[in-house]
């Protein structure tokens, strides 16, 4: 698998020091795609959580 092109945190090139963004990982769903940068649709469970892009589709919480 291919380097993000796009933080998926806080949608900004993934070029770059992305420190706080690592941190909030652990805790919480991306919330722009990594392939784009568009603002996913996130829905969150008490098992894990889903984000949609509209163009790159779905991706899931490995819980």
């Amino acid at each position: 698998m291919s380097e993000p092109a796009f933080c998926d945190r806080c949608g900004q090139p993934a070029a770059g020091e992305h420190a706080r963004c690592a941190a909030s990982r652990d805790l919480e769903p991306p919330r722009y795609c990594a392939d784009c940068a568009r603002r996913m649709v996130v829905q969150v469970t008490p098992t894990g959580w889903t984000a949609r892009c509209s163009r790159h589709g779905e991706r899931t919480s490995a819980y």
